[in-house]
């Protein structure tokens, strides 16, 4: 992880941030306008990828707000989820199913 300072968010996917002095193009998971977080000169965490095969090197992470670290990854909470539930959290769950469908709905977890 590395910090930088926002700068502008030309589109949904894309930001720029200034990553060591340098300005980076950097892929943001949240496709929500996220104005009130997303404000020139916000501070950011920016998480770094070896995959040659990117268009960008990193990934917007987070965002300060006030004193508060705000998550801008929004795959983070159901990883987070999965992990505590596959690791016992709700205790012994006989059928764990990630993303089920059910009529004409999604879930991100199912389970008996």
């Amino acid at each position: 992880m590395v910090p930088g300072i926002f700068r502008s968010r030309p589109n949904r996917f894309i930001a720029q941030v200034e990553i060591s002095g340098k300005a980076e193009t950097v892929h943001v998971k949240n496709t929500g306008r996220c104005r009130e977080l997303l404000v020139p000169g916000t501070q950011v965490w920016c998480q770094g990828s070896d995959n040659p095969a990117r268009k960008t090197q990193y990934d917007l992470i987070s965002v300060k707000k006030g004193e508060k670290w705000i998550n801008m990854d929004s795959q983070a909470p159901n990883i987070a989820a999965r992990e505590w539930l596959a690791a016992g959290g709700l205790g012994e769950l006989s059928d764990l199913r990630w993303e089920t469908v059910h009529g004409d709905s999604r879930f991100d977890f199912a389970f008996t």
